[in-house]
């Protein structure tokens, strides 16, 4: 099963070189262990675009869906065995990362 781990935080780019180490660590454990499929960080919301072209609408504003203060600054894509594998594995990368993480199954 593949699931979403996303990192909350209140801005992106925010980790510090020791967090940046953890997180290094953790990338080595998902890999080395076959639940690696990727990983990245996601830029600010004040760089969001929303796109709507829906009916051919061709909608373009920059502005976000996000209103409260935390949004998904990064993420990893998981393999892992069943719904309580994936909790562990969350419950390290947010240790690793020091950030509140979401996690979800993807479908």
């Amino acid at each position: 099963m593949r699931f979403l781990i996303e990192v909350l935080d209140h801005s992106s780019n925010t980790a510090s070189n020791s967090e940046m180490a953890e997180i290094d660590k953790f990338n080595e454990f998902l890999k080395s262990n076959g639940h690696w499929v990727m990983a990245c960080g996601i830029d600010s919301t004040s760089k969001s675009l929303i796109i709507d072209n829906r009916n051919d609408l061709g909608f373009s504003s920059s502005e976000t869906n996000y209103k409260s203060e935390d949004f998904v600054s990064g993420f990893w894509l998981i393999e892992a065995l069943d719904t309580n594998q994936a909790i562990e594995i969350a419950l390290a990368g947010s240790k690793a990362c020091n950030r509140k993480v979401e996690l979800r199954p993807l479908l």
